[in-house]
């Protein structure tokens, strides 16, 4: 915080020192964790902002660790426990879901934008599981469309992909639905062996000649995937809202699971392989069918 002072008496709103500085920050803190990351990608040189799913409040360490980004969250945020002081230090934008101030809002951003500052959006909404990307709200890309921004802007979609430790349910660091921050946080820093997240950062996207619908349809169909989603055959809206478990079949897999698996309540996800049971619980046989399909 002292650097940012010395920093806005030179360069005003620009970060060229504290952004990287952050960044540096957040690969501390997950090594600190035993979280390990790996970056697919190049992050994007031009004007504009990044687009991303959102699954655990590690995506402010985790998505931070792979480019410098200031983070655009509802204003609510910045009033809970904990995650307030994280959202301040990386200096977090707040937008209110308010109509009246969407011209002000709108204004800031382009603010922003032209500081060279490369604001973070999670269109969700909210938080997954981390192995799905929920529908997006086209009108959260409204903003990308003002004219007081530059006129070569370009979106770049940015996937945060978590691999459970071993042992654990693959959606061990998702925190969604009604999910208590304090006791997962407690389980994830009490974790004694970590997982690992994969990030990748995907082909830029221009703004120029889209609409918020076609814009924010292009990026979802990015991010999805980048994810690797899983389908849920046979779910609610609600369901996959929660991220409860119903017979999930993976894209791959899913055009060759054996015909012995028809219509059994199980799931395939991703490394490794794995199966629980919905109601029916899988014998070892099928558990082994289901890894043969995968490997084919």
């Amino acid at each position: 915080l002292p650097l940012r002072g010395l920093e806005r008496l030179f360069v005003g709103p620009r970060r060229p020192v504290t952004g990287p500085h952050v960044q540096i920050v957040c690969r501390l803190c997950l090594w600190i964790i035993g979280l390990r990351w790996h970056r697919e990608g190049q992050p994007m040189r031009g004007p504009g902002a990044v687009v991303a799913n959102h699954s655990s409040w590690l995506d402010i360490l985790v998505l931070n660790a792979a480019m410098p980004v200031f983070f655009v969250s509802k204003a609510e945020v910045a009033g809970w426990p904990g995650i307030n002081i994280l959202t301040r230090v990386t200096n977090t934008h707040f937008v209110a879901r308010d109509p009246k101030l969407a011209r002000q809002q709108a204004e800031e951003f382009a603010a922003r934008t032209r500081a060279g500052h490369r604001l973070l959006f999670f269109p969700e909404g909210t938080s997954s599981d981390g192995h799905r990307v929920l529908p997006f709200k086209p009108t959260l890309f409204q903003g990308f469309l003002d004219p007081a921004l530059p006129g070569d802007l370009a979106i770049q979609p940015m996937s945060a992909h978590y691999h459970a430790p071993p042992g654990r349910d693959p959606r061990f660091y998702g925190w969604w639905g009604n999910m208590d921050l304090g006791p997962h946080l407690l389980a994830v820093l009490a974790q004694p062996r970590q997982g690992s997240v994969t990030v990748r950062l995907m082909p830029e996207i221009p703004v120029a000649g889209e609409t918020r619908k076609t814009l924010a349809a292009k990026v979802e169909a990015a991010l999805t995937a980048g994810l690797e989603p899983i389908i849920c055959v046979g779910e609610t809206l609600e369901q996959r809202q929660a991220g409860d478990a119903v017979a999930v079949v993976s894209t791959q897999v899913a055009g060759s699971l054996p015909t012995s698996l028809s219509g059994k309540a199980f799931a395939v996800a991703y490394e490794p392989v794995w199966a629980i049971g919905t109601g029916l619980t899988p014998t070892l046989e099928q558990i082994e069918e289901v890894h043969a399909a995968v490997r084919a």
